[in-house]
Formats: C-alpha cells, sequence, structure tokens
C-alpha cells in the first residue's frame, strides 16, 4: 500500500493527483510569487495524502516541494527545522545523484535519525519526544510488526536516505555553540533564483496530518514559490553565513548572534516588492531595528485593515502598535492557534482586554485592550492540527510572512527570516485563507477559561488579603 512508482511520485509531485479540476472558484496566482495553503478550500479538488492513503482536499506542499527540487540543475540549500518525509528525502537524492549540489542544514533537535535511538534511549524520552518517536514508527514500520529493518529505516527514514545517499547535513551547533535558540528557518534556494519558503516544516504533521490520528490533515501552513534572483541571493547568503565558507561544520559555520547584523532589503520588480530581514538580533540594539520592529513599523502603516492568522504571538510592543492602529479605526481581525492564545504570556489576551496571572503576578508590562476586539478568536480545526501560520494582511496589498513567530524568542535568539510582501493578487490568497479561518473561529474567550481566570483572580485575592 506504500509503495510507490515513479509515475505515481510524478503524479504527485506535478498535480497532487488531483481528482476534478473544479474548485470553489478560482483566484489567479502571480507569475513570480506563488501561495499555497494545506487547508485551501479547494471544493471537488482533491489529492490522496501518500503516507495514510486519505483523500483530502486543500494544496499538497510536500508535492509542491518535489516539484520545485525536481526543477534543480546545479545547487539545492535546504535549511528547515526538521524534515521527516521520506518523498522529499528521495527527491533530494535525485537530485544529488544527478549532479546538483545539495546542502541541508536542520535545527539540533531534529538532526539525529531517530531510527537511531535503542531501547534505553527511547524510553527516557519525555512525552513530546516520544510522540514524535511514535509518530515515526508508524510512519516507518511497513508491515506494522513494531520493529524497523533494514529496509524500512533506509527507505523511510528521512534523514537515513539523505545520510545514505551522502548529502552532507549541519545542524546549529557547527558553530561549536549547544546551538541557537532554534534553528527556526524553513527555505529553500534553488539554482539561486527560486526560494520555497513560508511557515511549513518538512513533516508529516506539518503538512499532511499525525499518522496515528487519521482526523487530522496537517497543521494549518502555507508555502510560497517565489521566483527572482536577487531575492533568491539574499536567502543564499544567510543560508552560508550557516554553512560556513568550507566544509560541512567548519568552525566559520555562524547560527544565532554570531551572524552579522544586517539590515531589511528589499527588492522591487513587475508589480511586487519584497523585503527580507533575518533574526536574531541582540537586545543591546534598537528594538525598532529589529525584525520584530519591521513588523511593527509595517502594522504602522496600515490604513484600513489588518488581519492576523499567528501561531505564537507574545511580543508586547507590537500588541501596543496594533491597539494604538485600533484607536485610529483601523479594523483589526485575528484568528490564532488555541493551543497557544490563552497562555499567560499571550499578546491574545491583551486583544481580549483580560490577563491571566502567574504566581498572582500578571506579565510583565502586560497591557489589555481597553476596547477588547470582538472579532479575534481561535481557530476550529481538528484536534491535533495546529494553526502554524505566521502571517498577516494589510489593506489588501501587503503580507508580512516567514518562518518567524511573533515573540521575543524568535525576535532575539532564533534563526528566522522574515518577509514583507507588497503584492494584490498574493494578498488576495492570503486574505481568503484567512477569511475561511475566520468564518469558522470560535470568538472571544472560552467559557472554560473564562471560569479558570475568574477562579484564579479570586484565589489571588484570598492570599493578598
Amino acid at each position: 500500500m506504500y509503495r510507490l512508482t515513479w509515475i505515481f511520485f510524478l503524479c504527485l509531485a506535478i498535480t497532487g493527483c488531483e481528482k476534478s479540476s473544479s474548485t470553489k472558484s478560482y483566484l489567479p496566482q502571480d507569475k513570480y510569487i506563488q501561495a499555497y495553503f494545506n487547508h485551501r478550500e479547494t471544493g471537488k479538488q482533491t489529492y490522496t495524502d501518500p503516507y495514510r492513503q486519505i483523500e483530502r482536499g486543500g494544496d499538497n506542499l510536500e508535492a509542491i516541494i518535489i516539484e520545485a527540487i525536481a526543477t534543480a540543475k546545479l545547487t539545492i540549500d535546504l535549511a528547515v527545522q526538521e524534515i521527516n518525509l521520506p518523498l522529499i528525502a528521495q527527491a533530494l537524492t535525485k537530485a544529488h545523484d544527478s549532479g546538483v549540489k545539495v546542502r541541508v542544514i536542520l535545527d539540533n533537535n531534529y538532526s539525529r535519525p531517530l531510527s537511531s535511538f535503542n531501547p534505553q534511549e527511547v524510553e527516557r524520552l519525555q512525552q513530546y519526544d516520544r510522540a514524535k518517536y511514535d509518530e515515526f514508527l508508524a510512519l516507518a514500520d511497513l508491515d506494522s510488526n513494531g520493529r524497523l529493518d533494514a529496509k524500512e529505516i533506509s527507505t523511510r527514514d528521512a534523514l537515513i536516505i539523505l545520510q545514505n545517499a551522502g548529502i552532507p547535513v549541519i545542524n546549529d551547533t557547527a558553530d561549536g555553540s549547544k546551538g541557537s535558540g532554534l534553528m527556526h528557518h524553513k527555505f529553500m534556494v534553488i539554482d539561486g533564483k527560486t526560494i520555497i519558503t513560508g511557515s511549513t516544516n518538512f513533516t508529516l504533521s506539518g503538512i499532511h496530518g499525525d499518522f496515528h490520528n487519521l482526523e487530522t490533515r496537517g497543521n494549518v501552513n502555507h508555502l510560497l514559490r517565489i521566483e527572482n534572483p536577487a531575492v533568491a541571493n539574499l536567502f543564499t547568503q544567510e543560508f552560508d553565513y550557516m554553512w560556513g565558507n568550507n566544509q560541512a561544520g567548519g568552525n566559520n559555520s555562524k547560527f544565532g548572534l554570531s551572524k552579522p547584523r544586517r539590515s531589511p532589503q528589499s527588492i522591487s520588480w513587475n508589480n511586487s516588492k519584497i523585503t527580507v530581514h533575518f533574526a536574531p538580533f541582540s537586545r543591546a540594539e534598537s528594538w525598532h531595528s529589529s525584525t520584530n520592529g519591521l513588523i511593527s513599523r509595517t502594522i504602522d502603516n496600515a490604513k484600513n485593515s489588518i488581519n492576523l492568522a499567528l501561531f505564537v504571538f507574545s511580543e508586547q510592543l507590537i500588541s501596543d502598535r496594533l491597539q494604538q492602529k485600533q484607536k485610529e479605526g483601523i479594523i483589526i481581525k485575528g484568528v490564532f492557534d488555541r493551543g497557544f492564545a490563552f497562555r499567560y504570556y499571550s499578546e491574545v489576551l491583551d486583544l481580549l482586554g483580560t490577563a491571566v496571572y502567574r504566581n498572582c503576578q500578571p506579565e510583565s508590562e502586560n497591557n489589555p485592550w481597553t476596547q477588547p476586539l470582538d472579532t479575534a478568536g481561535v481557530a476550529d480545526i481538528p484536534r491535533g492540527d495546529k494553526l502554524h501560520h505566521k502571517f498577516a494582511s494589510i489593506d489588501g496589498h501587503t503580507v508580512i510572512t516567514g518562518s518567524q513567530n511573533w515573540s521575543q524568542a524568535a525576535n532575539h535568539i532564533n534563526d528566522e527570516s522574515l518577509l514583507i510582501i507588497e503584492n494584490p493578487i498574493l494578498t488576495q490568497h492570503f486574505n481568503r485563507e484567512f477569511q475561511r479561518l475566520f468564518k469558522a473561529a470560535i470568538p472571544g474567550i472560552p467559557a472554560k477559561i473564562a471560569t479558570e481566570v475568574k477562579q484564579q483572580q479570586q484565589k489571588c485575592l484570598d492570599i493578598l488579603n
């Protein structure tokens, strides 16, 4: 059931094995910047999840990645937090075997093949890591006997596939450190002219859904395909800082704050303008010069509307800027991930005019809005999936996107990319995705959370009295 012929593989890569060309309503794609969404409403158009054999809607993000890899003639530079999809690893191997120079950078937490863990190590895994291991085992154990044989490992463990192919892979400890906060990038540069980037990790749960939970359809993500050598060059420079100038793992690799500080760079052509900025930034430098500062400055340009679709939102200064825009009459709407929205440090609480205390203390510089939004809530998606977007659309012509969550960690310690894209066709795609999420969102603070907040407040009052 899991064996794919190369013909079917190409079908996945080129078309996603569509069952019908009919879609809910067609939006054209820009010639040079295309957007894809794995939860997009596609009407009768479907694809088959190649691992779980589920017929589902949305864009097949893995197929889009594979299609891009297949176009490579000279080079592929891939920097992604995590990769566990064997079809992508096989596509990279095919490119490598054809003479393409392939280089891969991963986060150090995800750079060891899971098939190399012995039973004792598996038993010591914490809950989150054990769940990831169990997902991998289900994906790789083709005969479902609870054990992995050599063939299953060599064909289903993505990192082993890369290793066996001789593709060089490094992680963010290559500079001699313990690693940056996260090597959180999600980009691939092909032949110095094509960029694949967005919010998507190259994983089963990031694209298709959890192997053990057939109700899931993957974390809610997007991909961009950008065709522009000047933009590609900016990403190649970022990759080369991390890779180093010599061999993989050379002492001149630079991650995190070791990378040189760079200002945002803007590229304009045809009907588009893309501004690219990379994190992290030292706390000793001006916040307004940082990637989060660029987000704030872009928001400040809004004249009519700001739509937010965010996984993590915990940057107070951006929340304060949004509140100022609300006071200026700008319409602000937001959809957030339910797993993060109501944590004590979440700025979603500010937007909704409330606070959750920790040890009877509010978050530092907490600033609940005096006019709480009634146009903000959490995404109504299958349990097990996350709203993993990191985008905002502004005034129908500008999109903020990239790997960067709107947090201090992303700003100051992670390897991240941020893109500000001015393109009206692209913005239509993001607005449609936002409206799809917003239409089904659960608004305000859930009754359970509201009750917990009241109980917490009363408990703190009793302690203080």
